[in-house]
């Protein structure tokens, strides 16, 4: 069973929704980046790639991650006239970085595993 509600797994599957991402450096200071993301329905994760991996297992969001693994996500966007509706997702993210095995390719993402989901505007 998914921690999501069927009306959010809706809105996520939605696609084309950009995603913020807040972390916490070494001090407790948040960074929030806009950023692609996916909805992993075997693990009921939200999992975070990069562009490439060089730069995204540099990046300060991958980097804050190792350090707290508390993370804050959210998806939005606004209907007109105005109405905003979100998915906000609070829990412990994962920084994965593996090398390619057999030919493979390397892995690397952020994945969140949610601990509590609020969302609005939705119905």
């Amino acid at each position: 069973m998914s921690v999501f509600s069927p009306t959010e797994l809706d809105y996520l599957s939605q696609g084309g929704h950009l995603g913020r991402l807040a972390t916490l450096d070494t001090t407790g200071f948040p960074h929030v980046v806009p950023l692609g993301w996916q909805y992993n329905a075997a693990l009921d994760t939200i999992d975070i790639g990069g562009r490439d991996e060089a730069d995204f297992v540099k990046s300060r969001k991958f980097r804050n991650v190792q350090a707290n693994p508390k993370v804050g996500f959210l998806v939005d966007d606004v209907l007109p006239p105005f109405r905003p509706r979100a998915v906000q997702v609070q829990g412990e993210a994962e920084a994965i970085h593996t090398a390619g095995k057999d030919g493979g390719g390397a892995v690397f993402l952020i994945r969140i595993t949610p601990t509590k989901v609020i969302s609005w505007g939705l119905g």
